[in-house]
């Protein structure tokens, strides 16, 4: 017997091209790397494909696995991954997202690479490796001796898995190990020692709190040498063939991010190379933090688009009182609100990309401001993303709430990028240091913001009140996140005031400047034209 037939059901969210997105598309043009957009194209096209959908979907369900011994009892500290896994990370090594940037001279060659790291929004976890290899390049350059050797290979577009000596493979990926168990964001109180060696190398004995992606092959890590905290290349098997004693002790049990291996470990006795000056440590690994706080903006930016198309996507198909969702007016609301954060933190991550292209070509201008906007942009965006992304879900209903949908993976992975290189209090405290440091960032900062002055009264006189903010900076620690909020409100309303779309720039203006809002998603204003803002939220099929 057929006890019931199944009707008003969504279809899946595959076969669509995850690049078919107007203010990523019109970005990419304006920062310089429009000549990337075919192949942009091409990466979201296999992104929104039920295949690679299922990839991410396997490599959550079955996390790494730690085998610290082999059948023999010999210590052998391996992660084994699910297949899915590899061919996750072949696909983003392969189209260049780990650091082929480095080796392009074009310009756009990094914007265009976070275009694509944007659109290969099908699992999180794997991003941690690529982001991290992307961001060693700059801080292994302060010792030009290792760059010219391990630079080749860790921006060659080969994924080559497996632990060997990293100059015997054809190309490798590296890792991050700062924080330990005492200090945290604090790595000044780090207590992992490096003893110089004849030879010119180090002896690290210690431990590290958190070491994503130990199957890495090679790793910058901080370690106290004789003169101060100093930064080191760790490699994780020895150019014998050895395995270098790092001690993996366990896997982290994390709320998300299940894909990606993070872990204990302990040095006992592990070989090191000396990168940059002794005592500069945090000075020569900060250019690799800045690089991955960049992917943590455009993680977020990533995780909000995905949010709201599956949310728009679902009302589109999904009737309810007669009518679709879609068209439910409150809905619309809703929808549309989720809309305009996500195409403001997507226009905040391009023009971030841009300045960090820029800067990496010389422009001291561009560097100045990347210093002040890349602060507010990881601490504002990140922030946003966990709400944006509760509400998404929230739009499936009990669908939403059920592990199939996928939406509770992303509602798990919302808060790791406010937290990964340095939390919210963090973030708005390097925002200060940078304020007091380099006024001439203040001054590129709002040089950005007030490009679009004159051309809405509501940014005006939001731009006006955070320069205001900034007047005692004798006091100005406890208001840090409010100034930080701030700075990054203007910038992202400069942003959609001269680049946006209309609709979504009033709308913008008008709640998150003028105060024309609640305190939840889905309270726009009456008069905000809302079909245009919900129509680019639909994800085309087919």
């Amino acid at each position: 017997m057929v006890t019931h037939e199944v009707l008003n059901q969504v279809p899946p969210l595959a076969g669509h091209d995850a690049a078919d997105d107007a203010v990523l598309l019109d970005g990419l043009e304006r920062e310089g790397a429009g000549w990337a957009a075919a192949e942009v194209h091409g990466l979201g096209r296999l992104a929104g494909t039920e295949r690679a959908q299922d990839w991410g979907r396997l490599a959550n369900e079955h996390p790494p696995v730690l085998r610290t011994h082999d059948r023999y009892g010999h210590r052998i500290d391996e992660v084994e991954f699910h297949p899915s896994w590899h061919e996750l990370m072949n696909v983003a090594v392969t189209h260049g997202l780990h650091g082929s940037a480095w080796a392009d001279p074009r310009e756009g060659a990094h914007v265009a690479r976070a275009a694509k790291f944007y659109v290969w929004r099908v699992d999180a976890g794997h991003g941690c490796p690529v982001s991290m290899t992307y961001a060693a390049v700059p801080a292994l350059r302060h010792s030009p001796e290792l760059a010219a050797q391990y630079e080749p290979l860790l921006t060659k577009p080969e994924y080559d898995a497996g632990l060997r000596p990293p100059l015997s493979k054809s190309a490798l990926l590296a890792g991050m190990s700062m924080t330990e168990k005492q200090g945290g964001s604090d790595v000044r109180a780090n207590t992992t020692r490096a003893a110089p060696q004849p030879d010119g190398t180090y002896r690290l004995v210690g431990h590290k709190w958190f070491t994503s992606a130990p199957m890495c092959d090679v790793f910058l890590t901080l370690a106290q040498a004789p003169d101060g905290l100093t930064c080191f290349l760790v490699p994780r098997v020895l150019p014998g063939g050895e395995l270098n004693p790092l001690r993996l002790m366990r896997l982290k049990d994390k709320l998300g991010n299940r894909s990606n291996a993070s872990s204990e470990v302990e040095y006992e006795n592990a070989v090191a190379w000396r990168v940059g000056d002794e005592g500069r440590g945090v000075r020569t690994i900060i250019e690799m933090v800045n690089m991955t706080r960049l992917d943590c903006v455009i993680g977020a930016a990533a995780g909000m688009r995905q949010g709201v198309i599956t949310a728009a996507h679902h009302a589109a198909h999904r009737k309810a009182f007669g009518k679709y969702l879609i068209d439910q007016p409150l809905m619309r609301n809703v929808l549309a609100d989720l809309a305009i954060e996500s195409e403001a933190a997507t226009a905040l991550m391009l023009r971030l990309a841009g300045a960090t292209d820029r800067s990496v070509r010389g422009d001291g201008r561009e560097a100045a401001f990347r210093r002040l906007g890349l602060a507010v942009g990881k601490y504002w965006a990140c922030k946003r993303w966990p709400a944006h992304a509760a509400e998404s879900l929230e739009c499936l209903g009990g669908n939403g709430y059920v592990e199939e949908s996928g939406m509770p993976r992303l509602f798990r992975e919302s808060p790791l990028n406010s937290i990964w290189e340095g939390s919210g209090n963090v973030a708005a405290l390097d925002l200060l240091r940078a304020m007091l440091r380099e006024p001439q960032a203040v001054d590129a900062f709002f040089d950005e913001v007030d490009l679009a002055k004159g051309a809405d009264a509501r940014l005006d006189a939001a731009a006006r009140q955070a320069k205001d903010s900034l007047t005692d900076l004798t006091t100005i620690e406890p208001r840090a996140r409010r100034v930080a909020e701030r700075l990054a409100l203007a910038l992202q309303a400069s942003l959609l005031v001269r680049h946006g779309h209309p609709a979504v720039a009033d709308a913008f203006c008008a709640t998150r400047l003028a105060g024309d809002w609640g305190s939840a998603f889905g309270t726009l204003p009456a008069g905000v034209d809302l079909a245009p803002i919900v129509e680019r939220a639909v994800p085309k099929l087919g």
